[in-house]
């Protein structure tokens, strides 16, 4: 043991002929030398013999807006990217983070314009994606969160609709009429359980917010439109999410309580104590997440929903919800992006009906 500690020793006095350093004299066949790290842990891009592909950027790498996307990720990850987002449908592009909704829709509406994505910068072309938010999808589709089998349980009446109702006096209705007022307008949709639109309609109130809001010219108005309703079992009125603690939109607001309570007292039949009642709301927000419409607390236009739903009843067998040809024919330049209102009405309306039925059946 002593002999080795005094070669150790010596190897180290020997100044310039030391351990790192060969002498000229000396013929050894190796050489030591220091090992070096051949792959960067912050980024992992992983060395040649490694796993690449199933690998997702560091949420630090690209955190800089200016760092370009595609130096982030290797060439193999970057064609799974670009394949994944130039040929998966809507339901498929929903699968991954963010990408549920409308940044999905866009994505296809993008594909359909400009052709498929060449490279992952342009990605950040569309809209509602920007390059914090693309890095997180890109992360995603890489390495998609495994599937958890939980159980679902009965969404609760009480969450959707108000005043609370037995589930299964609503699961036994034939048909509803989904209700929805705006601002100069009311829309209603009557529909059967089998999600087959009976009727779809709206009618012009020249009385909204005008004026000092006469409670007679919005009676007039509200009963001219309700005249036309068919029967039905229930009457499904939408609440609005309006915030009272909005003092912006406070006259909006009053304008949509106001429309809300005659419509409530206009609806409801003499009934017995203690009877269910005909007329219901059902909330703004519940909607808005059945469809994937929300975005933080806000809601969504679902008109691109309701556009791939007409074209379904057109097209498919099996249509997710029926459409009598004639209101197809009515209402297929209703939801055009460049016009003023876009039918937003109309729109809120059907998918209000379409989520109450699907809603009761989870």
């Amino acid at each position: 043991m002593w002999m080795a500690k005094r070669l150790l020793s010596s190897l180290v006095l020997k100044g310039h002929y030391s351990l790192f350093c060969r002498p000229p004299s000396s013929l050894p066949e190796y050489e030591l030398r220091f090992l070096h790290r051949t792959f960067c842990s912050r980024s992992r891009i992983m060395a040649a013999g490694f796993d690449t592909l199933h690998v997702s950027v560091s949420s630090e790498v690209c955190q800089e807006d200016s760092k370009p996307l595609d130096i982030c990720y290797t060439a193999e990850q970057r064609a799974v990217i670009l394949q994944r987002l130039n040929t998966a449908s809507e339901s498929e592009l929903a699968q991954f983070k963010l990408l549920r909704g409308r940044k999905a829709v866009n994505i296809i509406d993008y594909r359909t314009r400009h052709g498929p994505f060449n490279d992952l910068e342009s990605v950040i072309n569309v809209p509602l994606l920007k390059h914090k938010s693309a890095v997180t999808v890109f992360n995603s589709i890489l390495n998609p969160a495994e599937k958890k089998e939980r159980r679902k349980g009965k969404v609760h009446v009480a969450k959707f609709i108000r005043p609370e109702v037995d589930r299964a006096l609503l699961k036994d209705a034939s048909s509803i009429v989904s209700i929805v007022c705006g601002t100069d307008k009311i829309a209603w949709t009557h529909m059967d359980q089998s999600r087959t639109v009976l009727d779809w309609q709206q009618a012009e109130c020249k009385s909204f917010m005008k004026g000092t809001y006469m409670a007679s010219d919005y009676l007039d108005d509200i009963f001219t439109t309700i005249s036309s309703f068919p029967a039905a079992d229930f009457f499904v009125v939408e609440k609005s999410s309006i915030s009272p603690q909005n003092t912006s939109l406070y006259p909006v607001m009053a304008h949509l309580r106001t429309v809300e309570a005659m419509l409530f007292a206009l609806l409801t039949p003499p009934r017995e104590p203690g009877s269910p009642p005909k007329v219901l709301n059902m909330m703004r927000t519940a909607v808005g997440r059945h469809f994937g419409l929300m975005v933080g607390e806000s809601r969504t236009s679902g008109a691109q929903t309701v556009k791939k739903m007409m074209t379904e009843s057109v097209l498919k067998q099996d249509p997710w919800v029926l459409f009598p040809h004639d209101l197809v024919l009515r209402h297929r330049n209703s939801f055009q992006m460049s016009s003023k209102n876009r039918g937003e009405e109309l729109c809120d309306a059907l998918l209000q009906a379409v989520a109450f039925f699907e809603l009761l059946r989870e």
